[in-house]
Formats: C-alpha cells, sequence, structure tokens
C-alpha cells in the first residue's frame, strides 16, 4: 500500500493539462523501458477533460501509441456508441485522433454486445481478457498496469464502486457487475478494489467544489466500505491529483503551498 500524495492546481483546466502531460511522461518512460505501456482510463468530466488536455498537447506525438494498452475502469452497460459510454465519450476526447493498434484497446462489453444484456457475463468475460493480458511477473490474474486513473465522485464513489453496495466489498473478483447503481445507468461493469490495488500506479482525479467533501472523507482516514475512494491506491504510488476547488476543504498541511 502506497501513501497518498497530493497535488493541488488552481483550477480543472491547469489540472488537466498538468496531468495530461504527467501521463505522457509516464508512458514514454514505460514505452522506453519495456516496449509498451498500459494505462487504465476513467470516464467522467475529470477523466474526459484530461484525454481532451493530451490531445491538444504538443507532446502528445512522443508517444507511440502502437505499443500502448488501454483498458477501462469502468463502464456504463448500453449499447454500442450510446453518448453515456465511457469509451464512446474517449473516442470523442481522444482515442479517435491518435494511431492506437485496435486489438490493444480493451473496452468492456455493450449490452448489444456479445453478451446481450447478460451483464454478469460481460463483466466475467472482461475478467478472463484482463487474466489473458497477466503477465509472470505481474504475480496475479491481472495485468500490472503502469497508471490507473479513477474519478471521484461526489458520494467517495470510484470507478464504478459505490458506498456500501456490493461491489465495494468483493475480495475475490476483478470485475463485477453492479446492479442498481444509485447514479444512472443503474446497470455497469466495474474493476474491484483488489484489482484496482494491482497497478503500478493510481491516480485519483477530483474537481470542483462537489468533490470537496469527497476528498476530505476519504483521505481522513475513513473505511473503503463507505467511502471506496479511500480503499484505492497503488503499489508504488497514489497520487491525488485535484484542484483548488476540490481540495477546499483539506487540511493545509497535507500538500506543500508550491502545488497550489
Amino acid at each position: 500500500m502506497s501513501a497518498p500524495q497530493l497535488v493541488v492546481h488552481r483550477d480543472k483546466e491547469l489540472m488537466a493539462q498538468a496531468a495530461a502531460a504527467r501521463l505522457i511522461t509516464k508512458i514514454v518512460d514505460a514505452q522506453a523501458a519495456r516496449g509498451s505501456a498500459s494505462v487504465v482510463l476513467t470516464g467522467g468530466r475529470n477523466g474526459n477533460g484530461l484525454l481532451a488536455a493530451l490531445s491538444a498537447a504538443p507532446a502528445r506525438d512522443a508517444v507511440d501509441w502502437s505499443r500502448l494498452d488501454l483498458w477501462w475502469g469502468d463502464e456504463r452497460f448500453l449499447p454500442e456508441g450510446d453518448p453515456e459510454r465511457n469509451i464512446t465519450q474517449a473516442r470523442e476526447a481522444l482515442l479517435d485522433s491518435v494511431p492506437l493498434d485496435p486489438a490493444r484497446v480493451h473496452a468492456m462489453a455493450a449490452s448489444d454486445g456479445p453478451y446481450g444484456s447478460d451483464v454478469e457475463a460481460a463483466a466475467a468475460a472482461y475478467a478472463t481478457e484482463r487474466a489473458a493480458a497477466a503477465r509472470p511477473e505481474d504475480h496475479g490474474p491481472v495485468p500490472t498496469f503502469d497508471v490507473l486513473m479513477l474519478g471521484v465522485g461526489p458520494d467517495t464513489h470510484v470507478a464504478s464502486l459505490f458506498p456500501e453496495l456490493p461491489g465495494v466489498r468483493e475480495t475475490e473478483r476483478t470485475v463485477v457487475a453492479v446492479h442498481g447503481a444509485p447514479k444512472p445507468p443503474p446497470l455497469r461493469i466495474s474493476l474491484t478494489l483488489p484489482a484496482i490495488r494491482a497497478a503500478h500506479e493510481v491516480w485519483l482525479l477530483a474537481a470542483g467544489e462537489d468533490k470537496a467533501k469527497a476528498a476530505e472523507i476519504a483521505l481522513s482516514g475513513a473505511g473503503e466500505i463507505q467511502a471506496p475512494a479511500a480503499g484505492a491506491y497503488g503499489r508504488s504510488r497514489t497520487l491525488w491529483l485535484l484542484d483548488a476547488a476540490a481540495a477546499s476543504a483539506l487540511p493545509r498541511d497535507l500538500y506543500p503551498p508550491a502545488s497550489a
């Protein structure tokens, strides 16, 4: 378990730009070291804001996009191409504008995909795909992703792990179907906390006043069942990337003055 580190930026635009630059560096370094890189994307306004900033960054061409594996932390179980699906939004923000290898874009199944309306089967299939990508050095049923990004919800949910619901209590499976999510749509697919914790680095993104209470709760020692964001951490690094509004309820000694 890695203790959380905080970086606080002036506003959400600067946060997105700085996070995009940070991600480019991580991908380039991983590709230089191993030949490829793996990243888990998140949706929502902060995740998509980061992807849009990455798309606009001149340094994006430093990435060898053909040697990048992309995965998702969760997905809304809706038809292919639905504007609410994370992959639809990611394609619009970035993916359609860079030369990715389609075989290395690992989307979660849609509700009109090969498993039809069976969300449990779709979740199990994603777990199988992740397990197949794991290498001996990963020492587990999932790849050790270079960076796994998560948006933090106002209720402290991450991915589609909501407070008190069964998904956040899962300790064995790496991917679960989510029924009755309090935020629509009710059917979703999500990584579990054990799968999240397999990543080298976990980045939690929060911007806006509506995220201030969630950040305060998650970083104040709350339990992961009540505050799932508190249970999201990486093997080597856990990084909270916030804007000043989202950090406004935190004690000032949690982050260095220079980070603002």
